[in-house]
């Protein structure tokens, strides 16, 4: 049903559960598979499912990248998760940008 509704190959999606395939990488496919799975746009599904459907691609989503300030933290980010000490300073950017995407 899934299929027929996102106009998509079968063989395709079982290779994409099963890992055999990463997710398309166009943005038009996978909005009409979040939308044919009733993902309100801008709901935090809708983020969730494009957001894995990157991580996936290993890449990073195009609405973080479109953001110059949020791309100028990511390093600290990424080193953070890695387990590196940011800087004091580094922290501090970091924290801002998270305080500001918060209200």
């Amino acid at each position: 049903m899934f299929c027929k509704k996102a106009f998509c190959d079968p063989a395709n999606i079982s290779r994409m559960e099963r890992g055999l395939i990463p997710p398309p990488k166009s943005r038009e496919i996978l909005e009409k598979y979040a939308e044919t799975l009733g993902l309100a746009e801008g709901s935090d599904n809708w983020y969730k499912f494009f957001d894995l459907a990157a991580a996936d691609q290993g890449i990073v989503p195009q609405d973080i990248m479109n953001d110059a300030e949020l791309v100028k933290v990511l390093p600290v980010f990424f080193r953070t998760l890695r387990g590196q000490k940011p800087t004091e300073k580094e922290m501090t950017k970091l924290a801002e940008k998270i305080r500001k995407g918060m209200r």
